[in-house]
């Protein structure tokens, strides 16, 4: 299941070595590829089962990691959420707010998110796409520019960045975990 290490030598034949944009694009993609391993021949019973009646599930936590990488990206870039413009809000019809990322569900919300494999694979991959076009031209100058004042110090677009990655990573990690569970269970 797991994947650890065999993400190789993504370096780019520009001498060698990643640029900023190159690197984040690369480190998306890798939570995408998590996804992906995740997600290939689940079963519908695994993606909803929960450990307990307080965690989360595969579905809630691919589902919520995606919706994370979307809203922040999409605020740092100044664009629609996929999730609204790519009309995914419609296809995974939650009963949930439109704009609800999952911070903080309780049990109950948790429970609602049961969307199949496909797409939440189809979701991940738009907003991918998205994210990928929007930080492969960056810079290390971009990396510096302040993005939330609300914070001290204030968040800057490559903290930002980094902090989704972050909690992107954790998010598929324990999605695996889950999915190894299951698999062993069956």
């Amino acid at each position: 299941m797991g994947s650890v290490g065999q993400g190789g030598d993504r370096r780019t034949s520009r001498g060698g070595k990643l640029g900023p944009g190159e690197l984040f694009r690369d480190a998306f993609s890798r939570i995408r590829d998590e996804v992906h391993h995740v997600l290939d021949g689940v079963t519908a019973e695994a993606l909803t089962y929960r450990a307990d009646t307080e965690a989360n599930s595969i579905a809630w936590l691919v589902w919520h990691l995606t919706r994370v990488q979307d809203d922040h990206v999409s605020g740092v870039a100044a664009t629609d959420q996929v999730w609204v413009a790519g009309g995914w809000a419609d296809r995974f019809n939650l009963q949930l707010d439109v704009l609800d990322i999952g911070y903080g569900h309780s049990p109950e919300q948790v429970a609602l998110v049961s969307a199949g494999a496909q797409l939440l694979s189809g979701y991940h991959d738009a907003v991918f796409e998205s994210t990928a076009e929007y930080v492969i031209s960056l810079s290390a100058d971009d990396l510096e520019r302040v993005v939330d004042r609300r914070f001290d110090p204030p968040v800057t677009l490559g903290v930002r960045l980094v902090s989704v990655v972050s909690d992107d990573l954790q998010h598929v990690g324990q999605a695996a975990l889950l999915r190894g569970i299951v698999d062993r269970s069956s």
